[in-house]
């Protein structure tokens, strides 16, 4: 096989023609084979193939920068640079589903939040420049879709300005077709647009009209609109030639010998040059070629024969959400949902097959999807923007500015809140809880149950005057937790034995932990250690009947599926304080680190978020506090 040859992009030099079709196809091949068993990014790399084969032909990385955005199509790029075992592919130890600075000198960006890649690349142009490195390029491929994020426009607009700076920018389109430009003449007047005696050419003939008198500037105008006009009706570059880039294309992505020609002719050119490249998602495999959702962006372990899945999924916490959107848009004409470019993975897809008129996809574009919620609500209608947690983060200040500050009555729901696992530090849904504490009136709900979202979800889109937050994990819902009572508005899980007068520990479970914290107390009880369990149901703002419960036991505990830092046990914790209740309380949280890709279980075991972890540090807590009051002195009374 010529695949297990390729040890490095410079391997690739020694290749013919039909060489590397063949290696395509390998590829492709073992792409299927792989991801088949480990689940991943399928569709969205079997459409790069030949993109990053002449990418890495063309450009000798690491010395030259190859980025990509989102990066979920760097599984072909991982292959070429060294990269051939796949058997751990996001899981612990294994290779990153994304790319990784820890994996290989290639990898730049690894962050997979998606329209950041032309900002890098502008500044690494930038540093090249600063360093008088000419001989170092940057060509960063970012597809048509992380084109609709604001990012990527606020990048070109920078680029656009430096006509000397050179750049190469790769359009990775699997979506839209355009007429067919391919070709010699196409070619030719490509070629002809980015080579320096063109330029010259043009400022010549501008310099040379506009000195000759009255019909000098007209007649350059008029010529060079001829010209403009000519290209615009060869090439749909109209858009990116008017922000003063230069464009080449579209080009057939799955050429390699066109795609190396465009990206030679980009490399030469003394600035920043669009590639526009046609690719089709899935490419090479019938089952992802034939997926109408979305060719097989990502997937779980499938029969490669079949492309269905080997284990059949029960209810999610998603799916969930998603019935219950329905519901609520068949009882309230009110009700509009937003999604920012994730109509399936969010579960909005059933809400707007059944109310087309009422669903708005925004693109990869967080920060408006939240704006454009605040002027619904002022508007007169509910909206519900559904967003996986990590990505809220990149819309901070709109919910602050926008929604809050306004009190406008918005419904973010955060999908894959928590530890998600496999797909890496970027992705874990570990910040919300503790930026939005900061957010004025804001109200966050931590559905602990399938029963628990859909009523935090009705009384979320029932609050009018501040924005609201459900926020749940990833993957599969648990058994239902009923309450056995209520404190405030708070559910109370478990409560100590009748006989016991004050409690020792007191457990504030957050969300879908709270099997585990039932679990904690049962490990306690062994212990002697008497506790309760509540689930606050609303964690922001802190309830009322928080502290006076609290001061009712000895120890109050908070477990979170959030980082530790400004978290819920933060809230709590000042809650306490401001209302004079000197009661020891220990925070369980995520630590503040990015963690790498593994299996959720495995790292909470790794942070020590399990319920024997726990466990043991509070009854060692307990302990200490029960040796204190023994080696205190006794209270005298004068």
């Amino acid at each position: 096989m010529l695949l297990t040859r390729i040890k490095g992009p410079r391997d690739l030099d020694r290749l013919s023609q039909e060489e590397l079709t063949q290696l395509a196809a390998e590829i492709r091949s073992f792409l299927v084979d792989a991801v088949s068993k480990t689940g991943g990014h399928l569709g969205p790399n079997l459409g790069v193939v030949e993109l990053t084969i002449a990418l890495h032909r063309v450009f000798e990385s690491p010395k030259d920068k190859v980025l990509f955005d989102t990066g979920h199509q760097a599984y072909v790029h991982k292959l070429l640079t060294g990269r051939q075992d796949f058997a751990g592919l996001r899981s612990k130890g294994g290779l990153s589903g994304y790319p990784s600075r820890a994996e290989s000198d290639h990898d730049v960006i690894e962050n997979s939040h998606a329209s950041t890649v032309l900002g890098w690349a502008d500044g690494l142009a930038k540093a090249n420049e600063v360093l008088g490195r000419e001989d170092h390029h940057v060509a960063a491929v970012i597809g048509d879709g992380a084109l609709t994020g604001g990012m990527a426009w606020e990048a070109l607009n920078n680029i656009a300005a430096a006509k000397d700076r050179p750049l190469v920018i790769v359009v990775n389109d699997n979506e839209r077709s355009y007429g067919p430009t391919i070709g010699g003449l196409a070619n030719h007047l490509a070629t002809l647009r980015t080579t320096d005696g063109y330029e010259r050419f043009l400022a010549r003939g501008r310099e040379i009209l506009e000195r000759t008198p009255v019909v000098g500037k007209p007649l350059f105008e008029t010529l060079h609109g001829a010209k403009k006009g000519l290209k615009d009706f060869i090439a749909p570059q109209g858009m990116f030639e008017d922000l003063g880039l230069k464009y080449i294309g579209p080009i057939d992505g799955h050429d390699i010998e066109a795609l190396e020609s465009a990206l030679q002719r980009a490399k030469r050119f003394s600035g920043p040059v669009i590639v526009h490249c046609l690719t089709q998602k899935g490419r090479g495999y019938t089952h992802a070629e034939q997926d109408e959702a979305d060719r097989f962006h990502g997937i779980g372990p499938i029969h490669p024969d079949t492309g269905l899945p080997i284990k059949t999924s029960a209810a999610s916490w998603t799916s969930v959400f998603a019935d219950e959107m329905v519901k609520l848009g068949h009882e309230r004409k009110d009700i509009v949902g937003i999604t920012a470019a994730m109509l399936h993975p969010v579960g909005l897809k059933k809400f707007a097959d059944t109310f087309p008129d009422r669903i708005y996809d925004v693109g990869i574009a967080e920060q408006h999807a939240a704006t454009s919620a605040a002027g619904l609500a002022t508007g007169g209608v509910h909206p519900v923007f559904a967003v996986y947690a990590t990505f809220l983060n990149r819309a901070f200040d709109q919910v602050l500015m926008d929604v809050a500050l306004h009190k406008c009555g918005v419904t973010f729901v955060l999908d894959r809140a928590g530890v998600t696992g496999d797909d890496g530090a970027s992705h874990n849904g570990m910040w919300d809880m503790s930026i939005l504490q900061v957010v004025p009136g804001l109200r966050l709900a931590a559905p602990r149950d399938a029963e628990q979202l859909r009523a935090q979800l009705r009384e979320a889109v029932e609050v009018k005057d501040a924005p609201t937050v459900v926020r749940y994990s990833k993957g599969v819902v648990g058994p239902a937790v009923p309450a056995v009572g209520k404190v405030g508005g708070m559910d109370v899980l478990r409560l100590p034995a009748p006989e016991v007068t004050r409690p020792d520990v007191l457990i504030v479970s957050v969300g879908a932990l709270a099997p585990m914290c039932l679990e904690i107390a049962d490990l306690l009880d062994k212990q002697g250690i008497s506790s309760t369990v509540v689930d606050p149901r609303w964690v922001k703002p802190v309830d009322e009947a928080m502290a006076p419960l609290a001061d009712r036991h000895r120890v109050v505990v908070t477990v979170e599926d959030n980082g530790r830092t400004g978290g819920v046990g933060a809230a709590v914790s000042q809650a306490l304080r401001d209302a004079g209740v000197d009661v020891p309380l220990r925070d369980f949280g995520i630590p503040q680190r990015f963690l790498d890709h593994a299996l959720r279980k495995e790292i909470m075991a790794e942070i020590g978020l399990t319920a024997p972890d726990i466990a043991r540090q509070v009854t060692g807590l307990v302990a200490k506090l029960d040796g204190r009051f023994e080696n205190e002195p006794a209270a005298t009374v004068d």
